[in-house]
């Protein structure tokens, strides 16, 4: 990856954390000021502020701290420095346990509302998504047994309405997570209405951890395209071996060549063997040896030539659509979508605390970083969608109970309540060590994840 591509990923991933956050301690803030608690500061990032400013009636202090990752509202509390008698009322320690529980709780929720209000904004105006069409499965699978043939669209999942791969993606991973036979509802490009029962589901929670499609055979549709080289990347081994843009490829050693799909195929499949190819280049014939090279560090990626296929407006047209909602359904559809997330958010984590779930599912920033960048090179659309979703992981992690997080918090305020005044410092300050020590294993555990991605692709 180039230095500018660095900065590009660095750059978008910054852009997404730095709204999360402000966000994030915004909800905490406004809330504060609501119930009339002062605040003192209010700072982006940790360590040594590098620019502040003090504004409005009570002076609070606006700073940037130097590492990025997170922030903090710091508000007025007798726990934390002495203040003076006539600003007591305004202490957050003198509020009632209600007041401190919605100060609390404010940042989470902001959280999900940005997410809301994303996913409004996408559906209100519209995102060119792939369309629900199914491929031939593969022999033997749950999908090939039930019947299943290529070009069918996909209109529902148990009832659910599906309008896009990535839904029908979803909506499969909710079902199977509880062993639920699937029916999709699906139409024939001849318009004929077809009804299919996925019944065998004899597959772990952990093969659908990547794709929760394929462990079922139900695969993406990909039209045919003519085996005509487009694209040929500079030092690949296509480039050495000598392809050139226009050249239709006819044969692949023995193997007659059809479609796109078919070199593909074999390419994939050849890491490190040398493969005899018969072309066809400005109505002459010719015959050039290339040897595939593995794509990446992970060997289940297969071979790679570096070149690419011509592209075909009609074939994009048959897989694409665009999926957008009016003003009215667009809001509703964002607080399911929101919702959904975040219950299915909270049902991986228990899957991963039982085991049933890899802990490699858990991510840190560089791995973040990088679906940031990814994203952003997709478009507008796509970075969003990604916003909305980490500002919902967010949300939902800042509301687990565990001490230093806003959840734990939020059940000393509960064990409080339940006994009628506060819990003594000795037991905040386990807690806080107990939880200290809870963030700091999923810390290392995200970084290790990340490390791991970069060393094996």
């Amino acid at each position: 990856m180039s230095f500018q591509m660095i900065l590009f990923y660095a750059g978008a991933f910054l852009l997404a954390l730095g709204l999360l956050v402000i966000v994030h301690e915004m909800g905490h803030f406004l809330a504060a000021r609501l119930c009339g608690v002062k605040v003192l500061r209010f700072a982006i990032g940790f360590g040594k502020v590098i620019w502040s400013k003090r504004l409005g009636r009570d002076q609070t202090e606006w700073a940037v701290a130097l590492l990025p990752l997170g922030g903090y509202v710091k508000m007025l509390d007798e726990r934390e420095g002495e203040v003076a008698s006539h600003e007591l009322p305004r202490a957050f320690n003198r509020q009632t346990v209600g007041r401190r529980a919605f100060i609390v709780v404010a940042g989470p929720l902001a959280n999900l509302l940005l997410a809301i209000f994303i996913y409004w904004l996408i559906f209100l105006t519209g995102m060119t998504e792939l369309k629900p069409r199914l491929g031939t499965p593969p022999a033997n699978s749950a999908a090939a047994q039930a019947g299943i043939s290529a070009g069918a669209v996909v209109r529902s999942v148990n009832g659910v309405v599906i309008a896009s791969w990535q839904d029908l993606r979803w909506e499969v991973m909710r079902q199977t997570m509880d062993r639920q036979p699937l029916v999709l509802e699906a139409i024939t490009p001849q318009g004929n209405a077809l009804r299919y029962e996925v019944n065998n589901l004899q597959f772990s929670l952990a093969e659908t951890e990547k794709d929760p499609l394929t462990p079922l055979g139900l695969v993406l549709y990909r039209p045919s395209l003519p085996a005509v080289v487009d694209q040929v990347l500079p030092a690949s081994p296509a480039a050495i071996a000598g392809f050139r843009p226009g050249d239709k490829i006819l044969q692949v050693g023995n193997k007659k060549i059809s479609e796109w799909a078919d070199v593909t195929a074999v390419v994939r499949a050849s890491v490190d063997q040398r493969l005899v190819f018969i072309l066809e280049r400005a109505g002459q014939r010719l015959t050039l040896s290339a040897t595939p090279q593995m794509s990446g560090k992970d060997p289940a990626k297969g071979g790679r030539l570096g070149i690419g296929v011509r592209d075909d407006p009609a074939a994009f047209e048959q897989m694409t659509t665009l999926v957008r909602y009016s003003a009215d359904e667009a809001i509703w559809r964002a607080v399911a979508k929101t919702w959904d997330t975040s219950f299915m958010s909270l049902r991986m984590m228990g899957r991963m605390i039982t085991g049933d779930l890899s802990w490699k599912n858990l991510s840190g920033p560089v791995t973040i970083a990088d679906y940031a960048g990814q994203t952003a090179r997709l478009g507008l659309s796509y970075y969003l969608s990604f916003i909305a979703l980490i500002s919902i992981s967010l949300g939902v992690l800042n509301l687990l109970p565990i001490p230093v997080l806003d959840g734990g918090h939020l059940m000393y305020y509960l064990a409080e309540f339940i006994k009628g005044g506060p819990l003594p410092e000795r037991v905040l300050e386990i807690g806080q060590r107990i939880g200290f020590t809870l963030l700091a294993l999923l810390m290392l555990f995200a970084f290790y994840n990340d490390f791991h991605r970069l060393l094996v692709g």
